[in-house]
């Protein structure tokens, strides 16, 4: 039987968590949703799950203490509500969700607080703005891990989801749930055909049966496990540095 890891809460005992002196809070939050015919609907928490975890562990090996709280495992999913078992949470309900975590964790004498978002329906941007504002004396801040390292390093085909990027961490994070990728679709999908939209300067919500015969927006076919491995090395080693960073930085001095 495995030790449990003192930087991920769920497991870790009273015992240990009052003796230690942890740092940073880390809230991972992915998603249930259809990904493609091939790749598990929790896709996103399992990434989110494994990133927080290697990226604690690298830190922590450093010295820096973060605590990974659970994952939360619905996310903004309003573009999918015909998905049968695509589990939609509101913006609204996020901020709700997110204002009491923090609410806990600043009661117990914690300052700094990341979200590790890992769905990209989910924008947490203006609920840290808000919530920001109430809770003055903690430094609050979100990232995408699945940002923290150039997807153009290490895969060919850039689709968005459940295509080359996804399957391959899958592929590396829980192969056993990943159908053989001749049963997957080809995630071939529509645009919108206004050039704001595909310029990026303008934005609306994909309606995603309209967008995607197989739920996936990329072609999975040639995916693996060693790209899959590189990617998450590389992602996890970046938000490592940070936690580092973080942990190490007064909140009185952020700036340069």
């Amino acid at each position: 039987m495995s030790k449990p890891r003192p930087y991920i809460v769920a497991e870790t005992n009273w015992s240990q968590i009052r003796a230690t002196d942890y740092e940073v809070v880390v809230l991972p939050w992915g998603a249930t949703e259809a990904h493609n015919l091939h790749l598990p609907f929790g896709t996103d928490n399992m990434q989110c799950d494994y990133v927080a975890a290697e990226a604690a562990r690298l830190a922590w090996q450093r010295g820096a203490r973060a605590a990974v709280l659970p994952t939360v495992p619905f996310g903004v999913n309003t573009g999918q509500l015909d998905i049968k078992l695509t589990i939609n949470m509101n913006p609204s309900t996020q901020a709700a969700v997110l204002h009491d975590v923090i609410d806990a964790v600043a009661r117990h004498g914690f300052s700094k607080f990341v979200i590790l978002n890992g769905h990209g329906g989910n924008n947490f941007k203006q609920m840290v703005r808000q919530a920001q504002a109430e809770f003055p004396d903690m430094f609050l801040c979100t990232l995408d891990w699945y940002l923290a390292a150039d997807w153009s390093d290490y895969f060919d085909d850039l689709g968005d989801h459940a295509g080359e990027v996804e399957t391959s961490t899958m592929l590396h994070i829980a192969p056993d749930l990943v159908l053989p990728l001749d049963q997957a679709g080809d995630g071939a999908h529509r645009s919108f055909k206004f050039r704001a939209f595909r310029e990026g300067w303008a934005w609306a919500q994909r309606e995603w049966s309209q967008v995607t015969k197989d739920t996936g927006i990329g072609n999975p076919s040639s995916s693996t496990s060693d790209k899959g491995e590189r990617f998450l090395e590389a992602a996890t080693e970046a938000i490592a540095d940070f936690l580092v960073e973080l942990s190490e930085s007064k909140l009185d001095d952020l700036y340069r």
